[in-house]
């Protein structure tokens, strides 16, 4: 079943309350972000997997075959994989709100499934995301809340990919806030406040995955 397609840590929150999916950076695990996820949105379920892929025993959520350089074929399996995965949980927990956190590559993976099914997240965060491709979008993004965090001297994520990603994500009709600091890939204390700011704002019933 795809529910169980991936190990994974799960955290119950409050029934019929939010459903939060957590994924790791390059070489975490599913435990990362877990104890983030449930500080953020503490009424939510917290589902958080594991990636599947080992770089040099580093587990990724899809292969890269250099820095930035993503292996496209694999990036796909990945994201109908999860995306299944993402849809059983959905079913499965009947929550009054899904939303997605995920750091690095897991914001990637992330990104890559709301580009390919939309209408599975309310709201993602998405700290220090990498598209280095011009993404191709399902459908609009209309009623998607997207919290991007980012450093200003990220030598893995430079700016002006994480402008260019918020531009097109704002043509295709989402609702995009842009959080920077002036550090590096580091995640900073105040990119976790705008996180939890912007989850705060998920309303009780404003899901049509119920």
């Amino acid at each position: 079943m795809a529910i169980d397609s991936y190990t994974y840590k799960r955290l119950p929150g409050k029934p019929g309350g939010p459903l939060l999916l957590a994924f790791h950076g390059t070489g975490g695990d599913e435990s990362q972000l877990l104890s983030l996820g449930r500080d953020l949105l503490p009424e939510a379920s917290v589902v958080s997997p594991r990636g599947d892929v080992s770089e040099h025993g580093a587990a990724r959520f899809f292969r890269r075959t250099g820095e930035g350089v993503y292996d496209m074929d694999d990036l796909l399996r990945a994201t109908q994989k999860m995306a299944g995965f993402v849809s059983a949980h959905v079913k499965a927990e009947k929550p009054s709100a899904v939303a997605g956190i995920g750091y690095s590559n897991g914001a990637n993976i992330l990104a890559s499934v709301v580009f390919d099914r939309p209408d599975l997240f309310d709201a993602v965060v998405l700290m220090h995301p990498l598209i280095p491709f011009e993404p191709k979008i399902a459908s609009g993004l209309s009623g998607r809340r997207i919290l991007i965090t980012a450093g200003r001297r990220d030598p893995i994520c430079p700016p002006e990919l994480t402008n260019r990603l918020a531009a097109h994500l704002r043509a295709q009709g989402g609702d995009v806030t842009l959080e920077w600091h002036e550090g590096g890939h580091e995640v900073r204390p105040a990119e976790i406040e705008a996180a939890r700011r912007f989850l705060a704002e998920l309303k009780q019933g404003e899901s049509s995955h119920v």
